[in-house]
C-alpha cells in the first residue's frame, strides 16, 4: 500500500465529517440514497441504535437516533456519553442535533426553529462528563458558549435562505423526564430566562464539548409546556402531531446546512 504524502495526511486530518443525532420526531430521518448501517460499541457501553452511514453532497454523514429508531429509550437512560464517543470513534468533527421542545415564550410558535445559543441544566439523574477521575489532573471544561457559534451561523444562514420561520437564539432548559412539568415548574423556568424546554440537550451538548466536537442543535417547538393559562398543557399526542407537520422543515435545513460546514 502506497504511503500518504503530507499534503494527504493533512487533508485527511482537516476533513468534516458529521454527525447527526436525531430527537423526538426525527428518530427515523430518511436523507441518505445509499446508506449502510454499522453496529458498534464504547467504552461506556452501547449507543442508542446502530450507526445510519451514508453522504449528503460529497460530505460524510452519521445520523444516530437519540432514542433508537423506535423510541423506546426514555431520556434519562440514553447513554449520552456511549452516543457522543460512538460518533468521536467514527471520526466525526461536527454534531448537529435535533430535539422536540416546549415553548416558554409567546413569540415562539409551534412549528418554529430555534437555533440554541444557551442551555440551563435541570437534571440530575445522569451521567453528565467523561472525567470521573482526575488521572492527569483536574479537568474543568469552559461552557460559557456550550453551541459552537460557525455551526449556529451556519444553521441561521440556511434558516433565512430556506425562508423557515427561526428564532437565531434561545435557551433551552433541560429537564430529566420523562412526565412534563407542573405549572409551578414551567413558571419557574420562565423567570430564570429559558426560552424553551426539553429532556435531552444539556447533558449531551456537555459531553460534545468535552470530546472536542463541534455541536449545535435545532429546536422544533411543539408545545407552550403548561404555563399558558388559554392553551391544554402538552401531551406527546400533541408534540407527534406538530412533529408530523414540519419535520420536512428540520430535513429541508440539515440538507442545506451540511454543504456550508467547513
Amino acid at each position: 500500500m502506497p504511503k500518504k504524502n503530507k499534503n494527504e495526511k493533512v487533508k485527511e486530518e482537516n476533513k468534516v465529517k458529521i454527525g447527526i443525532i436525531g430527537g423526538s420526531g426525527l428518530d427515523k430521518l430518511d436523507i441518505f440514497k445509499d446508506k449502510t448501517e454499522i453496529k458498534v460499541s464504547t467504552p461506556y457501553g452501547d449507543p442508542s441504535d446502530v450507526l445510519i452511514c451514508g453522504m449528503i453532497g460529497d460530505v460524510e454523514v452519521i445520523i444516530l437516533p437519540r432514542h433508537g429508531k423506535e423510541h423506546q429509550i426514555p431520556p434519562t437512560q440514553v447513554n449520552y456519553r456511549a452516543n457522543i464517543q460512538a460518533l468521536k470513534d467514527q471520526g466525526c468533527t461536527h454534531v448537529l442535533a435535533t430535539t422536540a421542545c416546549g415553548s416558554l415564550k409567546e413569540e415562539i410558535g409551534r412549528g418554529h426553529l430555534v437555533i440554541l445559543d444557551q442551555f440551563i441544566d435541570f437534571t440530575r439523574h445522569r451521567q453528565v462528563t467523561f472525567h470521573e477521575k482526575f488521572e492527569k489532573g483536574p479537568v474543568h471544561t469552559p461552557m460559557a458558549e456550550p453551541f459552537d457559534k460557525e455551526l449556529r451561523d451556519n444553521l441561521i444562514n440556511s434558516c433565512r435562505e430556506l425562508h423557515l420561520t427561526y428564532h437565531p437564539k434561545g435557551t433551552v432548559v433541560t429537564i430529566e423526564g420523562p412526565r412534563f412539568s407542573t405549572k409551578a415548574e414551567s413558571h419557574m423556568f420562565i423567570k430564570w430566562g429559558a426560552d424553551v424546554i426539553n429532556m435531552s440537550i444539556a447533558p449531551e451538548a456537555v459531553l460534545a464539548n468535552e470530546a472536542g466536537l463541534k455541536y449545535a442543535a435545532i429546536a422544533m417547538s411543539t408545545d407552550y409546556d403548561c404555563w399558558k393559562d388559554d392553551e391544554k398543557p402538552v401531551t406527546w399526542d400533541m408534540i407527534v402531531s406538530v412533529m408530523e407537520k414540519n419535520t420536512k422543515n428540520v430535513t429541508k435545513l440539515l440538507l442545506n446546512v451540511i454543504p456550508k460546514i467547513k
